[in-house]
């Protein structure tokens, strides 16, 4: 369920650049999930970037594919409820999140042990499921949350 009917302001597509930034840090022999549909090009983003992906317009909480690594831009509005499955099935992830998610009790206690975060130069830019209008910055810093990813540095810098 790519959840566009649930909340209009969830509906953002990360745009190619971005995920082209961090493809460095996500290694080309795993299996990546992207669970979070919208309007389903991203998984002909990663596939160019040479991954083997999985990508369907299936219900995120009651679904689970056999991968090796999640990948994804969640609903912004359900963030602590993908946070909490993700936390149960303890596998290696990469979310775009708010940064001020850091500050978040929940989060602090389910991965303080385990996270990396890779902080982008500038915001980040999505593109609005049912706009034509793209690079939209929203008014807060979006990061790449890493978890499990055991990148060589927990904080890393790109452009």
């Amino acid at each position: 369920m790519s959840f566009t009917k649930d909340k209009d302001s969830d509906n953002y597509i990360t745009n190619r650049e971005s995920w082209i930034k961090i493809k460095e840090y996500i290694p080309k022999d795993k299996i990546i999930w992207c669970p979070f549909y919208c309007n389903g090009e991203q998984k002909e983003i990663f596939k160019e970037m040479g991954h083997d992906v999985i990508h369907q317009d299936k219900d995120f909480f009651s679904y689970t594919p056999k991968y090796d690594i999640c990948i994804d831009n969640p609903p912004f509005s359900k963030k602590k409820e993908v946070l909490q499955r993700l936390f149960e099935l303890d596998k290696p992830f990469i979310l775009i999140c708010p940064s001020m998610m850091l500050g978040y009790k929940y989060f602090q206690e389910n991965f303080k042990d385990h996270i990396q975060i890779i902080i982008p130069s500038k915001r980040i830019n999505f593109r609005h499921l049912n706009s034509k209008k793209k690079n939209y910055s929203p008014p807060f810093a979006s990061f790449y949350f890493c978890y499990k990813m055991n990148l060589k540095k927990d904080l890393i810098f790109i452009d």
